[in-house]
């Protein structure tokens, strides 16, 4: 085992994987992988000769084992605490030792074995038995995901439906998939075989079973009987407790989860490749082949979902960020603003004849209606619950128009940006009203320049009333001569200074 971890982990595979695969904890893991070779090696040969705990009570264990074959190490634990006040072990180390005990004196554990007789396969029609399933899948992401299956077979030709979810099945979520199986088959078998789930079934009451209410008013709707399995019996639904089995091991394991709608796409998949196509171990047939011999005796049910309107209950929705709802691998649209952030976003659906009716509440008034689509993969959306793109653009830019004086040259210079900024015309718009705020006595005469020189952009715009500004405090600010001088009357200031004559200047410095 030491071995076999050291070479997992230079194999690439982590510390937790490694768990898994060996069934170890992970502190065993690393306990191993600090382990050399002969290390390893004398650390067995240790385990053989050191002093157990269990040791000194040893020959009470092999009485207890001698007179009682059929104790459990779990009983033996409870005894040592009971009878020789020891409880300082762990129940690892109990079965450890005990199994050990079994193997040496050779003591099996005595098993009471129910018998079993094989029975006649029931006739085509008859019977249809439901199980539940739930296992831990991978996701893309390397992460582990807890998926729920519930598994549908008929009891004459195993012909099998499964359906996956990412939570824990309710009475809603069990209709539901009651009318997609329903449909799958084509029809209804005369009996249903189920566990005591508390989905279904309160209590059985000395044989009178009462049922939850909304499965009750179900059952009514649909016209079926139930066989409810004794508790703690799962061999009396043994057909379908092998399915689930199937599912899980052939179908699910080790595939990779990306999302619930490509999953259980996958999985109607491989019940038509596999599940349905494989020879039955038991009957030696096909299923599918058998089932076009059953189909014909399975009781006709109304459409799909039918029983809603009856019983004013509706199957919920989610409703996703982008405003549809998914149904049987279809999405289907939402009116603008109906998905709200950090809201419920909780829809009812319900199918009146080939239409999909979607309400806020059941029974409530209808949100949007659809054509019910029959493919796989499709968008279904009315026209009026779209955008309008242009909607948001055009008022935004009535709100530019509003800033200028001529309306007319300004929507000539919108548009022509719309046509060159399809994809920035909102950066476009919010330049335009920026510069019409910061440069607003210049903003016209720059618009009138963009539209003469065909300059088609905010940008242009924004520099070009930019400079007009600059021109203007360029001119109206004053020069060095035309500074006044403070504290002196304007008279002194007119007042010219007197002027010599040149030979004056000559003779003060020497010249001729």
């Amino acid at each position: 085992m030491i071995l076999k971890v050291h070479q997992l982990k230079m194999q690439g595979f982590k510390v937790a994987e490694i768990a898994r695969k060996c069934s170890l904890s992970r502190t065993t893991v690393y306990e191993y992988l600090e382990k050399e070779l002969h290390e390893a090696f004398e650390w067995v040969e240790l385990l053989k000769t050191r002093k157990r705990k269990l040791d000194p009570y040893r020959e009470h264990i092999l009485s207890w084992l001698k007179e009682h074959p059929d104790l459990s190490a779990s009983q033996i634990q409870d005894w040592l605490e009971e009878r020789c006040s020891f409880k300082d072990v762990g129940d690892s180390t109990v079965r450890t030792y005990f199994r050990e005990l079994r193997e040496q004196y050779h003591i099996p554990k005595t098993l009471t074995y129910r018998s079993y007789e094989a029975i006649e396969e029931l006739p085509k029609g008859k019977q249809m038995q439901v199980d539940f399933g739930e296992m831990k899948v991978q996701t893309v992401d390397k992460r582990w995901k807890k998926l729920y299956t519930i598994a549908f077979v008929l009891s004459h030709s195993r012909y099998k439906y499964s359906e996956w979810q990412e939570h824990p099945f309710t009475t809603r979520d069990v209709i539901r998939c009651h009318e997609n199986a329903f449909e799958y088959y084509g029809g209804v078998t005369e009996e249903i075989v189920y566990d005591q789930d508390k989905l279904m079934t309160v209590s059985e009451n000395g044989g009178d079973i009462i049922y939850t209410e909304e499965f009750q008013a179900y059952k009514q709707e649909r016209g079926f009987s139930v066989y409810l399995c004794r508790a703690a019996d799962p061999e009396s639904k043994g057909k379908v407790e092998n399915v689930v089995k199937f599912i899980k091991r052939n179908f699910a394991k080790n595939r990779i989860f990306y999302q619930l709608e490509t999953w259980n796409e996958q999985c109607l998949a491989w019940l038509d490749r596999k599940g349905n196509y494989q020879v039955h171990n038991t009957i030696k047939k096909r299923p599918v082949e058998v089932f076009a011999v059953e189909k014909p005796h399975l009781r006709k049910v109304s459409s799909i979902l039918s029983f809603e309107s009856n019983s004013n209950s509706s199957i919920s929705r989610t409703v996703h960020k982008d405003n549809i709802i998914k149904y049987k691998s279809n999405r289907y649209s939402l009116p603008l603003g109906t998905y709200k952030p950090h809201s419920e976003n909780k829809v009812y659906v319900s199918i009146d004849q080939n239409e999909l009716i979607i309400t806020k509440e059941p029974g409530g008034e209808p949100l949007a209606t659809h054509p019910l689509s029959h493919g796989i993969g499709q968008l279904i959306k009315n026209t009026d619950h779209s955008r309008d793109k242009t909607k948001g653009i055009q008022a935004y830019m009535y709100t530019v128009i509003e800033v200028f004086e001529d309306s007319e040259k300004i929507g000539v210079f919108l548009e022509e940006i719309h046509l060159r900024y399809p994809r920035y015309i909102r950066d476009q718009l919010q330049l335009i009203k920026k510069a019409a705020n910061d440069y607003k006595p210049f903003i016209q005469q720059a618009l009138d320049k963009c539209i003469e020189q065909k300059l088609w952009s905010a940008n242009d715009l924004r520099d070009l009333a930019e400079h007009f500004e600059k021109i203007k405090k360029d001119k109206t600010f004053p020069s060095s001569t035309d500074i006044p001088v403070k504290g002196l009357p304007l008279e002194k200031m007119r007042v010219t200074a007197s002027t010599r004559e040149l030979d004056g200047y000559l003779k003060i410095l020497g010249g001729v």
